[in-house]
């Protein structure tokens, strides 16, 4: 559809005044790309209706975010790639890998391992454990997007003024003297609609990025922020396998890599009070700074075909309502990038010093962590498309750089004391010269000469 047809008017609809059925047997009037028959418009409103009632049912119906929605989508999803349940063999597995993995770490870290038994998830079983997580993230930026939504809809708290001029210019020409007060009365109800079918259209497009999240992950970790209400080591053994497929690796190494990187995470999780409220604040203090262009977002809401559903969906997953890019989002993203790169930099380390000779594959295993990181892994594509981070963590070397020669110069003890408080970490700037700032700091952080 073209930017002057507005909510399924086809360009040759306003101008037809013969009203006939078109060739084939269709009705006019309806659809972006020409009429079609009634059987499709049959479907789509039924496709309309199934929307609404999902969007009306649940504990959650009216918000932002239908959760129940959310996790019906992801599940339905999941089953549909299918999604078998962990074998006991693959259970037993993981726990052996994870119990070894602590026994390597010990020497390496401060922090001791945590308590919670390990786990082995299916791609189900991690959705369930880190919902309630995902919900914390995702609704402040979805109230932030609801509400910049509804002024960019016609009909919605508008008077009959500021309706006529928020009219499309091909419904303008339709109706020369502007919309009649009868009609007016009409168009709110209609308008309170699509914002309606934005919600279900939202709360599925949430459903299906994390049941693709689901397909990815190889550990509760691996988002790179902590998913899970406790500190708990998972692996999810099927994710492990298609991670390792075409390496030509063992799989016993692979699972042992990922446990260790996977342990090493949840001992930080667990033993730095601060990270986990710093990292979440991180991306609710972006959703504060939510702007959204409204010119742009109601011209996309004029071009979206009402007869088709799917077009909604469609038009909240092309970046229609990506945010601007401002300074508060920014430094919420710079803040969040820098902790994210800290954290991996610091994983990097302390495996790589369990490690030492004992996995001659742990260097492939490193580069293809690495390739996966730069490529853009589950961070990034789960922050782009769920709340509009185009998230990287491109730092994640010069930490791992940082966190070496402080443990080189003053031992394990000096680089993990760094997360005693926020204020002895790098800033964004620091990072990008971990050295510079291991001289700057060397004082302060009682690092000594020999750190650098």
């Amino acid at each position: 559809m073209s930017a002057n047809q507005p909510f399924g008017f086809g360009a040759d609809d306003a101008n037809d005044s013969g009203g006939g059925t078109p060739p084939g047997g269709g009705t006019p009037g309806f659809g972006a790309g020409g009429p079609f028959d009634m059987n499709s418009l049959g479907a789509a409103l039924q496709q309309l209706g199934a929307m609404l009632q999902a969007g009306q049912s649940g504990p959650d119906a009216g918000g932002p975010v239908n959760w129940s929605v959310v996790t019906d989508v992801a599940r339905k999803a999941l089953a549909a790639a299918g999604d078998p349940s962990v074998a006991e063999a693959e259970n037993r597995a993981v726990v052996e890998a994870v119990r070894l993995a602590d026994v390597w770490l010990d020497p390496a870290v401060t922090f001791p391992a945590v308590t919670a038994a390990p786990a082995a998830w299916s791609r189900s079983e991690w959705l369930e454990a880190t919902m309630p997580v995902w919900r914390t993230v995702i609704t402040p930026i979805a109230e932030q997007m609801a509400a910049a939504v509804g002024p960019a809809t016609p009909g919605t708290g508008m008077d009959l003024a500021a309706l006529n001029e928020s009219l499309p210019e091909q419904l303008r020409g339709m109706l020369p003297d502007g919309i009649p007060p009868e009609m007016a009365q009409m168009l709110g109800p209609m308008m309170g609609m699509v914002q309606q079918l934005g919600a279900a259209a939202f709360s599925m497009q949430v459903g299906q990025a994390l049941a693709g999240l689901a397909g990815e992950v190889v550990s509760g970790s691996d988002i790179g922020i902590p998913l899970t209400s406790e500190p708990l080591p998972a692996l999810l053994p099927r994710n492990v396998a298609a991670f390792g497929g075409g390496l030509g690796l063992p799989v016993d190494d692979v699972r042992l890599y990922l446990a260790l990187r996977e342990s090493a995470h949840q001992r930080l999780f667990a033993h730095v009070a601060w990270l986990r409220p710093r990292v979440i604040g991180a991306v609710e203090e972006y959703a504060r700074g939510v702007r959204v262009d409204q010119s742009r977002l109601a011209e996309a809401m004029g071009d979206i075909d009402m007869s088709n559903p799917q077009a909604l969906q469609d038009a909240l997953s092309s970046g229609v309502l990506m945010p601007e890019d401002t300074d508060e989002q920014r430094a919420a993203i710079a803040r969040l990038e820098t902790l994210l790169a800290l954290v991996e930099g610091w994983v990097d380390d302390v495996v790589d010093t369990a490690i030492a000779d004992r996995l001659p594959s742990a260097v492939q295993l490193r580069e293809t962590i690495r390739r996966r990181r730069a490529a853009g892994g589950p961070a990034e594509k789960t922050f782009a498309t769920l709340v509009g981070m185009e998230l990287r963590p491109r730092l994640a070397r010069e930490a791992a750089t940082l966190f070496a020669v402080v443990r080189a110069g003053r031992g394990i003890e000096a680089r993990d004391a760094l997360w005693g408080h926020p204020d002895l970490l790098p800033s964004p700037e620091g990072l990008s010269d971990p050295l510079g700032f291991i001289e700057d700091s060397a004082t302060e952080l009682d690092f000594g000469p020999d750190a650098t």
